[in-house]
């Protein structure tokens, strides 16, 4: 059975590509949201033996791809960290599959009764959840962000639009031609369920598609987030940059202290979780600081200090930090330590530099944890852990869209709740409302679950 493309009576002639595209996805999503979870699961199982069958040419695409902006890297024009977010490899791809599988065997997030409450005898109103309807996905680098939202979207019933960066343009070409092959084998899935566009030009007329396209979600630098939120009316849901903090106090264990630090910047410091400023209790820093720099210099991290920093350092290779250093997201091998007087100090600076994205204390006093994690305003507060948790996968979600650090909507790694509304559904038996004015009848309000 073929596939064939919705029938629009207003996709005339002289609409233009995108805004067909983004009307096939408006009527396609329709269908997305009347599909079964066995329908969504087996889609996505079947997308997810394709990425792994069709590895090589994933690995071919992305190959040409990094070298052709290896100029760029070696000229300072492009980062090592977007570099790096770019590559893949044998092991990202058998990543990809694996969260494509676990979105899969998630539990259905459409349909779910959320409340329920008797309003009158034989009139109950339920709030239920449904999809948002059309994605739009606006990102840099990533490749590896098709897959992940591309499973999160149908699995949650909603079409999905892709603009990645020009940097990526044969990886995200060669991933969403699987995904789309997948679903052609599958007539009840529309191919329209996921898109591709190309060019800056796109993404312009893409943000004035307020009337089709539900949520855009931006996922690069602060900058580019900007850009987007500035010049779309339809809303945003994206983080800027993630200038994440770990606090050692003074009741922190030491050990504890630099295994999370370490982690925090190391273990994988593109990331937009990992940690970019060090605050330290000064009643701790002669004995930490010394052992923490030697660890950091081990991994070749650039360390930059306050004065305090570089005087217990006992390291030339300690540099001056700036200003500026306290609200900078390095997103490389760089890390700026500052040692504070009290947990005060640590509290108020992350308050006026951090970007709300995670923060954490390492201290054996709980008190002043739950104070910290009261206080500190931000999508992720942690206690004795590494900022490196704030992930979608780890957090359970089987994958992500991105990092929100925003308070409306949804905040935090966003999932399928994240690509999820509700609607009132009201059942009565020739009910009106002049029963109720009139005062013949009257509310109970009653909840039933």
């Amino acid at each position: 059975m073929k596939h064939s493309a919705p029938s629009l009576a207003s996709e005339s002639p002289n609409a233009s590509r995108v805004t067909c595209t983004a009307r096939r996805a408006r009527a396609v999503a329709r269908q997305l949201a009347a599909l079964s979870d066995r329908q969504r699961r087996a889609a996505l199982l079947a997308a997810a033996d394709a990425l792994v069958e069709r590895q090589s040419e994933i690995l071919a695409a992305n190959e040409l791809d990094a070298s052709a902006v290896l100029h760029l890297v070696e000229g300072e024009r492009m980062t090592h960290a977007m570099f790096d977010r770019l590559k893949t490899s044998a092991r990202g791809v058998a990543e990809m599959a694996a969260r494509v599988r676990d979105v899969a065997n998630l539990p259905d997030p459409l349909g779910r009764t959320l409340a329920a409450t008797e309003l009158d005898n034989g009139l109950t109103l339920y709030k239920v959840s449904c999809p948002l309807g059309v994605i739009g996905m606006i990102f840099e680098s990533r490749p590896d962000v098709i897959p992940q939202v591309a499973a999160l979207a149908l699995k949650s019933g909603n079409a999905v639009i892709f603009k990645g960066g020009a940097e990526a343009a044969h990886t995200n070409e060669v991933l969403v031609a699987i995904w789309r092959d997948t679903l052609a084998r599958l007539p009840e899935i529309p191919l329209d369920a996921v898109s591709l566009l190309c060019t800056r030009e796109d993404v312009a007329e893409l943000l004035k598609l307020d009337e089709e396209i539900d949520l855009i979600i931006p996922r690069g630098s602060r900058e580019f987030v900007r850009y987007i939120a500035e010049n779309s009316r339809i809303p945003v849901l994206g983080h800027g940059e993630g200038i994440c903090h770990v606090y050692i106090d003074s009741a922190a264990d030491l050990d504890k202290g630099l295994a999370v630090a370490f982690d925090s910047k190391v273990q994988y410091p593109a990331a937009c979780n990992s940690m970019e400023t060090l605050l330290v209790h000064e009643r701790v820093a002669g004995a930490f600081l010394p052992q923490m720099i030697a660890r950091f210099k081990s991994a070749c991290v650039e360390v930059r200090g306050c004065p305090r920093t570089i005087t217990l350092a006992h390291a030339d290779s300690v540099v001056s930090a700036a200003e500026q250093d306290w609200a900078t997201e390095y997103a490389d091998l760089i890390v700026s330590i500052k040692v504070v007087a009290s947990a005060d100090e640590a509290i108020e600076h992350i308050q006026q530099h951090g970007s709300g994205h995670t923060e954490s204390i390492v201290t054996d006093d709980r008190n002043l944890a739950t104070r910290f994690m009261e206080s500190i305003d931000a999508a992720g507060v942690y206690h004795n852990v590494s900022t490196r948790f704030a992930d979608g996968f780890r957090y359970g979600l089987g994958a992500e869209l991105g990092i929100s650090t925003s308070r409306l909507h949804a905040r935090g790694p966003v999932g399928l709740e994240g690509l999820t509304t509700y609607k009132y559904q009201l059942f009565g038996d020739g009910h009106t409302v002049a029963m109720y004015s009139q005062g013949e009848r009257f509310f109970k309000h009653r909840s039933l679950i």
